[in-house]
């Protein structure tokens, strides 16, 4: 629908123009009406009406002034000018304003019918032409964009865009950052969830970024420093605070690369995070991001998965299973892990491998419990295919392989409740600098939070968060005695995300600050400290320990393995 201004100082008039016509059969809406020229201009300035009905002879501004002042404000709408006077200088300052048509009062109605219905074909031939250089702007725009990303697009090239059209894509800025987004999930409340979306949201619409697809995935293209810094807050926010499971968000992977200058550098941003992007297979439970400074630290290697690994780690499992060693067990799948973290190779055959190790893992354990009443049951190997195709991670298939070799460890043997203790804390010891909490860890072994929490306290005389802060604490005080590292950073790798709470539990058990101990402790020679290194598990390697230990008694616990008979075997 096309709106409509009235201007003209007799009110009679005003009424006669919106009585006359059947404005709204005409594809009209009168939007407003003015008496004076100010009220006119102001008028259309505010709604910018797609027509303006305007007597020439207006109380403060004619409507030659109205009409110039208008167009200077960059009002491109349409004019029919009404006058009383068929004087040809008003006339011909009305054409050189761009007005459409010169109407003399007493107004005719047919005049003014043909009139308005000219304007409405005019207005929609316009839009159409719009459209269409819309679409072909757009279809421009992201060739022009494959260019950048691929790095194919050259600036001084043939075929490269006049500074002029390079404006209107709107595609200048002064840096430039490449985001590739994908989403994923099996329970998605909202599929139709886009990152985009929240971008322009946070962006407040101001174009600062373009969203694309390439290679089969969703490109942002950042431009500015304003769309760059509201990234930078989203990611802080992002993985300070995890996101709710089963939200959106917690289905969202982002990979970034660096930020560039210059136009013909966006191609080197684009391939870091696309890089990044293919390591999201292997990124560790609750990661969602990946970005361009952790390139360093990723492994380069050469070596692919092979038939003659797979039957090692395949063969050492078997052996350890038929050994009930399941240390030996746990040893194996990390090092699996290790493995095939290095890897050069694509998800696909990585998911391959493992599919065909846990299918022939199942084979061996049938053959064997044939010889045995204690009958293990795995999944069928439809669901086993099925289950490792639908992985998002490594670790999860990882911990899924842990789950069936448990359940053939299980069917070997029960366990005890001093031997769960011990492996807590032996899982405590090894993972004490995640975000462990007793709620998590309680159903890897086998018991609600509120028993273990009861039995913890019985047995180490300390509650379980207490026996944590001791340990960070105690790990915290060889770090600023043999590390050469800032506070902040001690306080994050002993498992504190706040500098102030590690500052305020640090003075609760050594009664003076990080900065104090360190100091004294440096001053003091004679002080002789023995600096033990904590286990450099990852957070999905603790998991898989514990998924195998939890149910059999370790050689720790001595008066347990004196009580086993005589036929049964020790566990190494």
């Amino acid at each position: 629908m096309e709106t409509v201004l009235i201007a003209d100082d007799e009110k009679n008039i005003r009424e006669g123009l919106k009585c006359i016509l059947d404005w709204e059969s005409l594809g009209f809406h009168i939007c407003g009406e003015a008496s004076n020229g100010e009220d006119a201009l102001s008028g259309i300035l505010q709604n910018n009406p797609s027509l303006v009905l305007l007597d020439i002879r207006m109380p403060k501004l004619t409507g030659i002034d109205i009409i110039r002042i208008a167009r200077e404000q960059g009002y491109e709408g349409k004019f029919i000018i009404l006058s009383g006077y068929s004087d040809f200088a008003y006339a011909q300052a009305a054409i050189r304003y761009g007005v459409d048509f010169y109407l003399t009062k007493p107004i005719d109605e047919d005049e003014l019918l043909t009139s308005i219905q000219t304007i409405k074909q005019n207005l929609e031939e316009a839009r159409l032409r719009q459209n269409h250089i819309e679409i072909y702007r757009t279809k421009a725009k992201d060739v022009i964009l494959h260019e950048i990303i691929t790095g194919t697009y050259h600036a001084d090239g043939k075929d490269a865009l006049s500074e002029e059209d390079f404006a209107k894509m709107e595609l200048d800025a002064d840096i430039y950052q490449v985001v590739i987004y994908e989403k994923f999930g099996t329970q998605l409340e909202d599929s139709s969830y886009s990152f985009a979306e929240l971008l322009n949201i946070t962006n407040k619409g101001n174009h600062s970024f373009e969203h694309f697809e390439e290679d089969n995935k969703d490109v942002i293209l950042l431009k500015g420093q304003f769309a760059i810094h509201k990234f930078e807050d989203f990611l802080q926010h992002y993985e300070k605070k995890a996101p709710q499971a089963g939200s959106p968000l917690d289905s969202l992977f982002l990979a970034y690369g660096r930020p560039v200058r210059q136009l013909d550098e966006i191609y080197l941003s684009y391939e870091e995070a696309h890089t990044l992007m293919q390591r999201r297979f292997f990124c560790i439970q609750g990661q969602h991001t990946l970005g361009y400074r952790e390139l360093p630290n990723l492994i380069s290697t050469h070596y692919s998965v092979t038939d003659i690994k797979l039957h090692e780690y395949c063969d050492a499992l078997i052996n350890n299973i038929q050994a009930s060693n399941r240390k030996q067990v746990a040893s194996t799948l990390f090092s699996l892990e290790e493995y095939l973290y290095n890897v050069d190779a694509s998800i696909e055959s990585v998911k391959l491998f493992l599919t065909d190790l846990l299918l022939q893992l199942k084979e061996s354990c049938s053959r064997l419990s044939r010889n045995n009443t204690n009958e293990c049951s795995m999944p069928s190997n439809s669901i086993i295919i099925d289950h490792i195709d639908s992985c998002h991670y490594l670790y999860e298939i990882i911990l899924y392989i842990s789950e069936q070799v448990k359940s053939i460890l299980d069917s070997q043997g029960g366990s005890s409740r001093e031997s769960v203790l011990d492996d807590i804390l032996y899982y405590i010891d090894n993972n004490y600098q995640t975000n462990i909490k007793l709620e998590t860890i309680a159903p890897l072994f086998g018991y609600n939070s509120a028993y273990l929490g009861k039995i913890f306290t019985k047995a180490t005389g300390q509650t379980f968060n207490s026996y944590i802060d001791h340990m960070r604490i105690e790990h915290s005080k060889e770090l600023l005695l043999h590390r050469n590292m800032k506070v902040y950073e001690i306080a994050e790798q002993v498992g504190y995300h706040n500098v102030d709470y590690f500052h305020k539990k640090f003075k609760k058990y050594v009664g003076i600050s990080p900065a104090e101990y360190r100091k004294q402790s440096k001053e003091s020679c004679s002080r002789n400290l023995f600096f033990l290194p904590a286990a450099a598990f990852s957070y999905s390697s603790g998991l898989l320990f514990y998924l195998l230990e939890n149910s059999l008694g370790k050689c720790c616990n001595r008066e347990h393995h004196k009580s086993r008979s005589k036929d049964q075997p020790e566990y190494l």
